[in-house]
């Protein structure tokens, strides 16, 4: 296990590097933007071109799973190493991948991204609770023995999110019930003064949707994961109107913005300071 809790080491890291996450996102269009050419060099060249720009200067790198999968087990061997260096570089990394199942399959999800014998385990796993907030036990406990991190879909900025996320049972949002989940998980984390390590994805476009379903982001000490900032919308208003108290906790997460000031890295490095020096205002 590592020294710290993922929540105190992002938290750290945040404080050190700013608040904001860079995703690597190379989808055929953004792709052969750069002039390469979609296939496995291309994305080679794409993802090791981003380790280089975004490596000790950014908290966290966040590369999507899809779009190395869509290459095989070549295209994973690519995402191992950009995992891999960024570790080295003492980079925090979130694996987008939002995986979500019930019982043994999420057992070895948990095992695949988290645990010892993982071959590039990143930081932090995005994970989908639509089949339950406990449905991810397996890989909230594996988090917390291994001193990772998940952030789990609460809020997200899709049209159709809202009819599931803001549907209620029992007068509770689908929405605050994953929210409530994520507070009982770091509730020890928040009785030492630190962020815990079960964190959210809220979309940075969501407008009112935090306070309309009366999220109390603060009282459940959970990291967001605020993907949309930049090209898709977001704003540093938007940011601290939707999140009010709780924006200090909000990491923002920019991809199409950034990404679209490549290839040169030193463009991509200016580029995500521009971003870094909007959101520290």
């Amino acid at each position: 296990m590592m020294g710290k809790a993922f929540g105190a080491r992002l938290q750290d890291a945040m404080r050190t590097r700013g608040p904001l996450c860079v995703g690597i996102d190379p989808h055929r269009a953004l792709v052969e933007s750069w002039g390469l050419t979609y296939d496995l060099a291309g994305l080679e060249r794409f993802a090791l071109t981003c380790v280089e720009a975004f490596a000790g200067r950014v908290a966290v790198v966040k590369p999507q799973s899809a779009f190395f999968e869509v290459f095989g087990s070549r295209g994973l061997a690519v995402l191992e190493r950009v995992l891999t260096d960024l570790r080295d570089a003492g980079t925090l990394t979130i694996l987008d991948a939002k995986r979500g199942d019930i019982g043994s399959t999420m057992a070895a999800y948990a095992e695949a991204y988290l645990g010892s014998g993982a071959v590039a385990p990143p930081d932090a796993l995005t994970v989908s609770p639509y089949l339950g907030y406990e449905s991810l036990r397996p890989a909230i406990d594996l988090a917390e023995q291994s001193g990772r991190g998940l952030f789990v879909l609460a809020l997200t900025s899709n049209p159709e999110g809202a009819t599931v996320q803001h549907a209620v049972r029992d007068g509770e949002s689908v929405a605050a019930s994953i929210v409530h989940g994520a507070r009982r998980d770091n509730a020890p984390a928040r009785a030492r003064g630190d962020l815990g390590s079960i964190g959210l994805v809220i979309g940075a476009t969501v407008g009112g949707a935090v306070d309309d379903l009366g999220l109390d982001l603060v009282e459940a000490a959970t990291p967001v994961l605020a993907p949309g900032f930049g090209a898709q919308g977001g704003t540093v208003e938007s940011l601290a109107a939707t999140f009010g108290a709780a924006r200090g906790q909000v990491l923002a997460s920019s991809s199409r913005e950034i990404l679209s000031a490549g290839p040169d890295p030193s463009r991509l490095v200016a580029q995500t300071q521009r971003v870094l020096e909007s959101l520290r205002g």
